[in-house]
């Protein structure tokens, strides 16, 4: 028995969801506003995983200051951490759980997309079509060009959405902090900032992904994608991480010694 055959009571009701939804509307505009329904109950989570990564954003010029000074002192670093989350009554996974809450959420509706089964049953859903491709076949079952022009646009799709994420992705970390080289532990090969580097180019992910499973799985993922990339620009919308200007830091503010 699978792991996650703990969610088919889950996945038995959102395939009712589903299905009771299809007796209005084509099964493929089901599962779209099906899955646009759940994003909406999760939309509480998102946002407090956003008021989260803004507080983090917002400390992250302090913490780094901190690092420089003592990075050198694990213990000392630790407590001054410590203070500065107290002082500012955060703390450094504020966002995370609301992120790692939805998890279940996303697993259900994956498995009612890609098991044959639903809840112990066939998943009659997946037989249904969309511009007479099957919901339950693969870009590879694909028959003549007229079906796999349906996997293309669908992925091609999934690929613009990718590409909005990237340019924001891209925007967000030129414009947060970055260590200096006054700090100890930053180095020019620093596997934080490599991995910063290249944690946008996962956007472009998805429509790996999506070649990988079933029609019916590439369309939840081409919805929840986009909801994803518009609802973070709408949270984030007033998030704005300005540079100091050199009339501002530190350096220019000291008064000048005299000699």
């Amino acid at each position: 028995m699978s792991i996650f055959s703990i969610l088919d009571p889950a996945v038995g009701l959102a395939h009712n969801a589903v299905a009771g939804l299809a007796h209005a509307v084509p099964t493929a505009a089901a599962i779209v506003i099906f899955t646009v329904c759940v994003r909406l109950l999760l939309h509480p989570l998102a946002r407090a995983a956003a008021r989260g990564e803004k507080s983090r954003a917002r400390l992250a010029p302090q913490i780094t200051e901190i690092r420089r000074r003592h990075g050198r002192d694990p213990e000392r670093l630790q407590q001054a951490l410590a203070e500065l989350y107290r002082k500012e009554n955060a703390s450094p996974l504020a966002g995370c759980l609301p992120m790692v809450l939805q998890l279940p959420f996303f697993s259900v509706m994956y498995r009612l997309f890609t098991h044959p089964t639903a809840a112990g049953a066939p998943d009659d859903l997946l037989h249904h079509t969309l511009f007479g491709v099957p919901l339950g076949s693969h870009v590879t079952a694909a028959h003549g060009p007229q079906q796999l022009l349906v996997f293309l646009a669908l992925y091609a799709a999934l690929a613009a959405v990718a590409a909005v994420s990237f340019r924001r992705a891209r925007r967000t970390a030129k414009t947060a902090p970055t260590p200096t080289p006054a700090t100890p532990h930053a180095t020019p090969h620093d596997p934080t900032a490599q991995v910063a580097a290249l944690a946008p180019y996962l956007s472009f992910g998805t429509v790996l992904f999506a070649a990988l499973v079933p029609l019916a799985a590439g369309l939840y993922l081409l919805t929840t994608t986009a909801w994803t990339v518009t609802e973070r620009a709408l949270l984030h919308r007033a998030t704005h991480h300005p540079h100091p200007s050199p009339a501002t830091t530190p350096a220019a503010t000291t008064p000048a010694t005299t000699t």
